[in-house]
């Protein structure tokens, strides 16, 4: 227990004496950056690190950019009230994201994004930063990642039938097969049926795991 408590008061310590450090810092990037880097320490020795949300970095806007995939759509009175939302509560949510080489692309949370970009108020009070999130790595091929977007959309009910059907196509382009789909992306064979009826995808399945679904539904 005396360890505990010495190791505590330790801690105490050491934690005085950076927030002193960082608080010296007078270039707002500069202190930005040491406490991402400082979360990012943190975040290494977390029994939580598992979860994304366990770290939240603030990075530039002009890192971050969309996907081509992304299937929700936002009417401009949603878009609106986000904005309202965001300039009234702050980001109460981050942006979820993937690191590549020069960007960090977008996995979820285009919208997000977009209300700092359209709002000068967000950006002011942001510095022109954004909270992100990062998917975790064993999540971070495309197919995985497209998985991801559609699980969050549909876990918030918004998405869009067409941009849902082209990536249920990238998808099966990318090799994967149905029971990947319905396991990763909640979709069940009547759903997967009817994107098929509507988009006219059916040749993508030939030969496949699928074909015999379209043959009795063609039948």
């Amino acid at each position: 227990m005396t360890d505990l408590f010495n190791n505590q008061a330790n801690i105490k310590d050491k934690i005085k004496e950076l927030c002193a450090l960082i608080s010296a810092i007078t270039d707002v990037d500069e202190k930005i950056d040491a406490l991402n880097y400082v979360r990012a320490e943190l975040h290494k020795v977390s029994p939580l690190k598992h979860h994304p949300v366990d770290f939240v970095a603030w990075e530039k806007s002009e890192k971050i950019e969309g996907n081509d995939y992304n299937p929700n759509s936002v009417a401009p009175p949603e878009m609106a009230l986000l904005i309202t939302s965001i300039e009234e509560d702050g980001y109460t949510m981050p942006i979820v994201g993937n690191p590549e080489e020069d960007i960090i692309r977008i996995v979820d949370g285009f919208h997000r994004r977009q209300s700092e970009r359209k709002s000068k108020k967000i950006s002011a009070s942001t510095f022109g930063r954004l909270p992100v999130s990062f998917i975790r790595e064993d999540h971070r091929e495309l197919d995985s990642r497209m998985a991801s977007t559609i699980r969050h959309n549909r876990a918030r009910g918004s998405h869009d039938i067409d941009l849902m059907s082209n990536i249920v196509k990238e998808l099966i382009l990318l090799g994967r097969k149905e029971t990947w789909i319905k396991k990763h992306i909640g979709m069940d064979t009547d759903e997967i049926l009817r994107l098929k009826q509507l988009t006219g995808i059916a040749s993508l399945f030939i030969d496949n795991e699928f074909s015999q679904a379209w043959e009795v539904e063609n039948g």
